[in-house]
């Protein structure tokens, strides 16, 4: 046998890095969605849509 050692992937760490941001993203929006809900206020989107009850289907 070999003592070659396999080389670890090229972007693992940036993967990692991306979903531990968009873990944190998801985070943030639940917490504002939850204290909006308890202020009373209505959830607002990123896109400037509203709440998802507004949107109409064809």
């Amino acid at each position: 046998m070999s003592d070659k050692t396999i080389p670890p992937k090229k972007g693992g760490t940036n993967r990692k890095d991306r979903l531990a941001e968009q873990l944190r993203a998801n985070l943030q929006k639940r917490k504002a969605q939850s204290r909006s809900r308890r202020t009373g206020e209505a959830d607002q989107r990123p896109d400037g849509l509203g709440s998802a009850k507004e949107i109409q289907k064809d």
